[in-house]
């Protein structure tokens, strides 16, 4: 069987969110036995390719040149010109033109809930997107329950063609890592944008140096995102602005020696559709707090982390002095947020989506 897969940006150096998931799935897919009788097609924008991984000789690459729209009539031309069994799709949107076996991957309807994030354009193409892919696709893999849920209530979705296959975690690198020196530090990592909360995570904070004095700094980690200005200026506004480090973004050994310190990690996000730095913190052996909706709870276990209102900045300060004063409980939920972590892997997942691929057999 002849499976294309679209690398969107899988490829790219700085890889965020489904560009990870992408990345590691493509690696995990080359290392199952059973895509050995395959051949895999790759397809690729030179433009947002730094970096490609070695594969095995059935796993080719094609880079695709196009000055724009790349994925709705680049690939769609090259497709026709070149048809393959299935297409995989690791994203919301489609080629104008694609086989009848093509699975596409949801990884959330953020901008359902939160539109007031996304520009205008952007948001009708994403509405747009998830429409056709609900109409056309054969098969579609959830992130989770909660993106399945919400694909049958906002978009009428058959929820016979849609398969939840959870993101994975990487496990640790290099054992005894040497833990950063500076104090204690409560840590947030992900895009630095209105939608994840970022000003309720700064005001949370200031609310905790200010009621309980906890000699706590603030890391934030992750690119910048939409409305970045307007959040640095509510850090500079803080009066413990001095407390407040701006990492910009961080290859996975920089990302591991600051959960390898952490104290706490602070995940209040509006809305997710899975939300895998709370894996990434759970498996490094951090405490978690995160937020009570969408799929953060389903993610990090019932019993994996403290659960709080994102819109209640009290609510958030209190769960920071809490975990930070209440030794008993920080070690329950390590040894909970480690037992969650392992039931998730990028190996598990490469296999439960091959497992779809090859449900298309004809």
């Amino acid at each position: 069987m002849k499976i294309g897969i679209h690398t969107g940006s899988a490829f790219f150096s700085e890889r965020t969110g489904v560009e990870e998931y992408s990345y590691q799935l493509i690696k995990n897919i080359a290392k199952l036995d059973e895509v050995k009788d395959h051949q895999f097609i790759l397809y690729v924008d030179p433009k947002t390719a730094d970096i490609i991984p070695e594969l095995p000789e059935n796993f080719k690459i094609k880079k695709l040149n196009s000055p724009f729209l790349w994925t709705k009539l680049r690939l769609s031309f090259e497709l026709f010109s070149h048809p393959v069994d299935v297409l995989f799709v690791p994203a919301n949107f489609m080629p104008l033109f694609c086989p009848e076996n093509t699975v596409v991957t949801i990884h959330g309807l953020e901008f359902e809930y939160l539109p007031e994030s996304y520009p205008k354009k952007d948001l009708y193409y994403l509405k747009q997107g998830t429409r056709e892919v609900v109409k056309k696709a054969k098969k579609i893999i959830a992130v989770s329950e909660n993106t399945k849920i919400d694909l049958k209530d906002l978009y009428n979705a058959d929820m016979e063609k849609i398969t939840v296959i959870h993101h994975g975690v990487l496990n640790k690198g290099e054992k005894n890592r040497k833990k950063i020196e500076g104090g204690k530090y409560i840590l947030y990592i992900g895009r630095l944008e209105t939608k994840k909360n970022i000003k309720g995570i700064v005001e949370a904070f200031n609310e905790l140096k200010i009621a309980y004095n906890i000699p706590y700094k603030l890391i934030l980690a992750g690119k910048e995102g939409k409305d970045f200005g307007k959040l640095k200026n509510i850090i500079k506004t803080s009066p413990y602005k001095n407390d407040i480090v701006l990492t910009g973004y961080l290859n996975q050994k920089e990302k591991e020696d600051l959960l390898e310190g952490a104290n706490i990690f602070l995940f209040p996000s509006f809305y997710e559709g899975f939300g895998m730095p709370i894996l990434e913190a759970q498996e490094r052996g951090v405490p978690v707090i995160t937020s009570n909706i969408s799929s953060m709870p389903e993610v990090a276990g019932k019993d994996g982390a403290l659960f709080v209102d994102p819109n209640n900045l009290e609510d958030m300060a209190n769960a920071l002095k809490t975990l930070a004063e209440d030794d008993n409980l920080r070690q329950n939920l390590i040894e909970q947020g480690k037992r969650n972590a392992e039931k998730y892997s990028w190996e598990k997942c490469a296999k439960e989506t091959m497992d779809v691929l090859l449900s298309l057999r004809s």
